[in-house]
């Protein structure tokens, strides 16, 4: 069997994976709070962990992969532009999970086996919010449930921070019912124009951070496989899940392994709306950008760098694709992928390594190894 190394965040060190149950590989990645649009930044995570969806499909077995994504479709965010437009929340959410599925449907992204929405999830909620009271670790203030990170003597390693660093330079609300600037909100109440539920603390909705870890534990068990998101989630949103989930179910680990994808800038610039670099997944696809060509440089950079997107690459991008679905017009796949992509991809998703090997097949005039091996990143589809 093919031997898969990924850089585990936690370890800080390149692995090679071995999963807790080889019939059952489990992997989680963070989705997105559904209120707009998916900007390029969104979709790096998605296509980088649909790769290694494909992967572990590849080496374990097709069926014996569970992938969870979720929607966060409670939070304040999507409160907030109910209140701007005067639509309803439910509307607004799915609207917003279908232009999500559009979008990233054309980028050649599989769907998930599970795609839990949170509001789904508030009874698991509830109770990890109970078990983590009645354990020590939370406390009750106000009608807000808090999570005390003082009590979690593993918090910060993930991220690899001090505590008391991290409270010297953190922006956190300071609010008179926390016991410590640093403890973080499990459950909040709502006043009667925002979403809630009953709880045994009154009518509220949960905290961000604790949907995630209700869920992956719900969908995948307290330990499993790979945690995957990316860069900006692991402080703070990654470190609370650890704390929360490992202190509610009393393990060691919530993940064996955490990966993290860096982030994307247009034109050399970080990406934003000041700067007028600001575009959604949408906004090319109507330029006539195809996804193809979207997911193409998106790959062609190693996740664990900064991508930068620039024009010429887009150009350079669906020149090669151009070219390669010509040598493959007519041509069944081969019944397997090359050794050698699959090995590119099995050292830590090494994507730029595994397109430089399709070059190598398309030169070689190879064009059902082309096309076997390039459906393994999820380019030269059928459609």
């Amino acid at each position: 069997m093919v031997e898969i190394k990924l850089t585990n965040s936690r370890t800080r060190k390149k692995e090679a994976f071995a999963p807790i149950d080889a019939a059952n590989v489990r992997v989680y990645a963070c989705g997105p709070t559904v209120y707009d649009r998916a900007h390029l930044g969104n979709a790096r995570p998605v296509v980088v962990f649909d790769v290694l969806f494909r992967l572990l499909r590849q080496v374990y077995g097709e069926n014996t992969v569970t992938y969870v994504r979720n929607f966060t479709d409670v939070d304040d965010k999507i409160n907030a532009r109910a209140a701007e437009t005067g639509r309803p929340i439910r509307d607004i959410t799915e609207e917003t999970i279908g232009w999500y599925h559009d979008d990233m449907d054309a980028l050649g992204a599989l769907r998930p086996s599970h795609e839990p929405r949170a509001t789904d999830y508030i009874a698991q909620m509830i109770a990890m919010n109970e078990e983590l009271i009645a354990k020590g670790f939370a406390y009750e203030a106000e009608g807000h449930v808090l999570f005390e990170v003082r009590k979690f003597p593993d918090y910060g390693k993930l991220s690899g921070r001090s505590l008391d660093d991290m409270i010297a330079g953190a922006r956190v609300e300071v609010a008179p019912f926390k016991r410590d600037p640093m403890d973080f909100v499990l459950w909040k109440p709502s006043d009667t124009d925002q979403p809630g539920w009953d709880s045994p603390w009154g009518r509220g909705r949960p905290g961000w951070h604790i949907e995630c870890s209700a869920m992956s534990a719900e969908l995948l068990g307290d330990v499993f496989d790979i945690h995957a998101g990316g860069i900006d989630l692991q402080f703070p949103h990654h470190e609370n899940e650890i704390a929360q989930s490992r202190c509610a179910h009393g393990t060691g680990l919530m993940a064996n392994v955490w990966l993290h994808n860096e982030m994307v800038q247009v034109e050399g610039k970080k990406m934003s709306k000041s700067l007028g670099n600001f575009f959604t997944v949408r906004d090319l696809l109507d330029q006539g950008i195809p996804g193809e060509v979207i997911r193409f440089v998106l790959l062609s950079t190693h996740y664990r760098k900064p991508m930068d997107w620039t024009a010429e690459k887009a150009r350079e991008a669906e020149a090669v694709l151009r070219k390669w679905r010509g040598l493959t017009a007519g041509t069944d796949p081969a019944p397997s992928p090359s050794a050698a992509v699959i090995a590119a991809l099995a050292d830590d998703l090494n994507t730029a390594g595994a397109i430089a090997a399709l070059h190598d097949l398309a030169g070689k005039g190879d064009g059902a190894g082309l096309l076997a091996s390039a459906r393994l990143l999820g380019l030269l589809g059928e459609d």
